[in-house]
């Protein structure tokens, strides 16, 4: 990408500073690490042609552009396997590279295909509230939902995730 001349000043240290979090963060969300640079580098493009300054730090912007575009990339998915599906054809989120799946230890597989099962928004609160350390007030904030349900969500998520680990060999 080439340095930014963007009213908000901030764009090329941010992309510096965030990229590998933010794939990170979409690679957990959507389980598929080329799809999630797709999203980061798509939000990055995105900001980067925006005319108006970008207000404070544009971290919470990336972070919750990122994970719409996940939202985004989960809703084409779900429709390609539907009109896979009446086709008489399977279809299967893309899975995860050779290296990655070498990289990944059994357990980490595990809750990593557990979190996948997850509703969407259960898998989001997770993976912000764990792989970030953001507070509730920050996750909140980040999805455009009030801190309680950023508990309940939270709460239930960790229930679902360890009955299956239970269930799961």
């Amino acid at each position: 990408m080439k340095p930014s001349t963007h009213p908000g000043g901030r764009l090329d240290e941010a992309f510096r500073s965030h990229r590998a979090e933010l794939v990170r963060v979409a690679a957990f969300i959507l389980g598929d690490r080329g799809a999630a640079e797709d999203v980061v580098q798509d939000v990055f493009v995105r900001v980067h042609e925006r005319t108006d300054p970008m207000d404070g730090d544009p971290q919470y912007y990336l972070r919750a552009a990122v994970i719409n575009g996940c939202r985004t990339t989960l809703r084409r998915w779900r429709l390609i396997r539907r009109h896979a599906e009446q086709q008489g054809q399977q279809s299967t989120c893309p899975p995860l590279t050779t290296e990655e799946a070498a990289l990944l230890d059994e357990d980490r597989r595990r809750v990593l295909k557990a979190l996948a099962t997850l509703p969407r928004r259960r898998r989001e609160v997770l993976v912000l509230r764990f792989y970030l350390e953001m507070s509730e007030a920050e996750i909140a904030d980040t999805l455009g939902i009030s801190p309680g349900t950023v508990k309940s969500t939270a709460a239930r998520g960790l229930a679902a995730l360890a009955r299956q680990l239970k269930e799961a060999p």
